[in-house]
């Protein structure tokens, strides 16, 4: 079809380039996309223009300010209507959304916004399951429809109860709101009374699918899964899943039973999930009676291994348990999985897409059930955000490079570059002829693809600073604080179509189901937050914590938001029960609890790390270089770093000499800058790292950088043993 001779609706979202009042009836302005097309949009008497809001905030008219605030750069939605006229396309603008009221503010920026939202989410859901009257879950369902109401079902799911406390855990973790840290800790015990399956002959511990709760208040118990392809089978996700919430919970009050919990079901990860043979990974199904993932009755899930089996431990409960422990046998897991899928999953020579979906051997099964060979757009972006959590815990260049690749790919592949946000679930490939490729059953976007572009990106720029990520986590964040928020009724909208307006049929109408629950919206919240203020616009955080006495080992309070660069954050202060109080170790981000019976309710202050950095050219004698390095090396100072390095080899060296004593912290993109640089002065000039403190030298050392250099506590030591 090579004419479209009828007009149609649709949305444009885009940085405005040109502004012109005497244009028109009203005005036109020029319109940028994210890929680089240009619309002309013309305002006419009836366009309306609003400022994006969080929920619970009304409605901002600002359409009498639309003149004054299209100014260049600015980011933008409008939505009107195209008509045909002379050969092409006019389009007029009907509604436009604001991102903020001035060049380059996104009021989602702002230090509470995340806040604000989190907690209306909380109460959105305290409302609908427990109708803000005794949080009982007996009461609980897992159905919920648009408006918060009950659906007709007796259903409570394990996974479901799990997310929700996972985000009412996470909403007090923000708020200090103590109604929320009563509903997670009374449904981390109702997941345990009723859903648990405790086999402490095994040693292991693992969770039914779910209950259905009978009129007079008995139960029947469901324990092998009864949804889609997973039916008759344990699938590993559900079980991971399980410890979303009891897992968030823990790390708020160290309770000595959930984290017993927690490892009799890692137990059952290792013992029956767990390839051990070379192959290694996790298979994603097991038989409900044998526990064998080769059982016959498995169907097409013998023998099976898939993403969310190998890559959901992460995100879902294992750097949540890592935080809260700083165990490093919950390192070496995360280490595990991460590794497996940086070698298992890219399949770049025949799509842009990761793999997902294997046998046993990691051959690709491209025929599974619904997903055939076709790619989950948010699963390739959940990877590049869990990769750099995963690098500031563990440096690994391949973390880094796979995580980066995806980050450039996937804007032209899974984003509408248009209309803005993240499509759900497209072909992996591309037949004969085609350009695009082709979404599997519609072009809808769902709101948890949304999450993890969001946080991809924020992460990559907070951790590498450039500016294509700040970019693409803006316009991620704008578009689901845009066209998500469901305003009326509260909570989030599942599915929009592809022009923002909300997809309300079927199970994808409701705040409830299968697939939603208190969980990625809660998270997107929860990290968004803390990637926003404590890694990009440099503004403090503060968290909540109710440890119970004795809960954590030798009373130790670990308060790390997330696997952040290290050195980026640190405590400011503390308050326990509405006091100062100074036992903590500001750098390390633990606190030192008191030893007491009584109730303690900790509140932390986390600060970005502001230390400014510098690189001093000593001197350069009989070919030896020395350069004294100060304060953080980030990508802020690479910079001046690389300087230095040119005036050092101005003339010809044979060795470079960086003192390190008066370093305090150094990131990634500072590593990096290490490591360029030892390859641009070649194999002829020896490199060496003296005085490095502990941290700076545990984080060289993890990355393997230091193989190809000489590490030094002294210097001059040394030099007086070569004579």
């Amino acid at each position: 079809m090579s004419n479209v001779g009828f007009s149609f609706s649709d949305l444009i979202a885009g940085y405005v380039t040109a502004f012109d009042s005497s244009k028109g009836d009203s005005g036109t302005f020029d319109l940028k996309t994210s890929d680089g097309r240009k619309f002309e949009v013309a305002l006419t008497s009836m366009t309306y223009a609003e400022l994006v809001r969080n929920l619970d905030e009304p409605f901002f008219d600002c359409t009498s300010q639309i003149n004054s605030m299209l100014v260049p750069n600015c980011y933008l939605f409008v939505y009107g209507i195209f008509y045909p006229e002379a050969g092409e396309h006019k389009f007029e603008a009907k509604h436009i959304v604001f991102l903020g009221r001035r060049e380059n503010e996104y009021l989602f920026e702002s230090s509470d916004w995340w806040v604000k939202q989190i907690r209306s989410l909380g109460d959105f859901y305290l409302k609908a399951q427990f109708e803000d009257g005794e949080i009982d879950y007996r009461k609980y369902r897992t159905g919920i429809g648009l408006v918060g109401s009950k659906e007709d079902s007796t259903r409570q799911e394990t996974d479901t109860i799990s997310r929700l406390v996972y985000g009412f855990a996470t909403a007090y973790m923000m708020t200090g709101d103590d109604r929320y840290l009563e509903a997670a800790e009374k449904g981390t015990e109702y997941l345990r009374q009723h859903m648990r399956f405790l086999d402490e002959g095994e040693g292991i511990c693992y969770w039914y699918h779910g209950v259905d709760v009978k009129p007079g208040g008995s139960e029947q118990k469901i324990f092998s899964s009864e949804f889609g392809d997973d039916y008759d089978a344990i699938p590993a996700y559900e079980q991971i899943y399980a410890l979303a919430g009891p897992t968030q919970t823990y790390r708020i009050t160290g309770d000595p039973r959930i984290i017993k919990d927690i490892d009799l079901t890692i137990n059952l990860f290792n013992k029956y999930f767990l390839d051990k043979t070379e192959k290694g990974g996790f298979f994603s199904h097991i038989d409900p009676i044998t526990l064998s993932p080769h059982s016959q009755t498995l169907g097409h899930n013998r023998a099976k291994k898939n993403w969310n089996s190998v890559g959901d431990h992460a995100p879902a409960y294992l750097i949540n348990l890592w935080l809260a422990t700083g165990k490093e046998e919950y390192a070496n897991f995360l280490e595990y999985t991460f590794d497996t899928i940086e070698k298992r999953f890219p399949d770049y020579d025949h799509s842009p897409f990761v793999q997902e979906r294997f046998y046993e051997d990691w051959t690709h099964d491209t025929t599974w059930g619904w997903q055939q060979n076709r790619a989950v757009v948010g699963h390739n972006l959940k990877i590049a955000w869990n990769l750099m959590r995963m690098n500031h815990l563990k440096p690994k260049e391949n973390y880094v490079t796979l995580a980066e690749k995806i980050a450039e790919i996937m804007p032209a592949v899974g984003s509408d570059q248009q209309r803005g946000g993240w499509y759900d679930v497209v072909e992996r490939t591309l037949k004969p002829g085609q350009e695009v490729h082709r979404f599997v059953w519609h072009n809808r976007k769902a709101w948890w693809q949304q999450e993890q572009a969001i946080l991809a990106y924020l992460i990559l720029n907070g951790s590498l600073d450039k500016p294509e990520y700040q970019r693409q986590a803006r316009e991620a964040a704008a578009f689901y604080n845009a066209w998500f928020l469901d305003y009326v009724a509260g909570g989030i909208y599942f599915n929009v179509l592809s022009n923002g307006i909300p997809y309300l049929l079927g199970t994808e109408r409701g705040k409830g189901s299968h697939s939603m629950s208190g969980y990625h919206s809660f998270e997107l919240a929860y990290l968004a937050c803390v990637y926003t203020n404590l890694l990009i616009t440099k503004q403090p955080m503060d968290l909540y914590f109710k440890p119970k006495p004795g809960g954590f080992k030798d009373n130790i309070l670990r308060v790390a938001p997330d696997i952040l660069p290290p050195g980026s954050v640190r405590i400011g202060d503390v308050w326990i029960n509405g006091q100062r109080y100074a036992d903590f170790d500001a750098a390390n981000l633990t606190v030192k609890l008191p030893v007491t019976q009584d109730d303690l309710k900790v509140r932390v202050r986390l600060l970005p790390t502001q230390v400014s950095f510098d690189a001093t050219l000593l001197e350069v004698s009989n070919g030896i270089a020395k350069i004294s390095l100060t304060g953080l090396l980030d990508a802020n100072g690479v910079v001046h770093f690389q300087e230095a390095i040119a005036k050092a080899t101005a003339q010809p060296i044979t060795r470079l000499v960086l003192l390190l004593q008066d370093l305090e912290c150094i990131t990634t993109a500072g590593l990096r800058s290490l490591i360029f640089a030892k390859q641009k002065l070649g194999s002829d000039v020896d490199l060496y790292m003296v005085g490095a403190p502990e941290n700076v030298k545990q984080f060289l050392m993890m990355s393997a950088f230091c193989d190809s250099v000489t590490v030094l506590d002294e210097y001059e030591t040394v030099q007086l043993a070569s004579v």
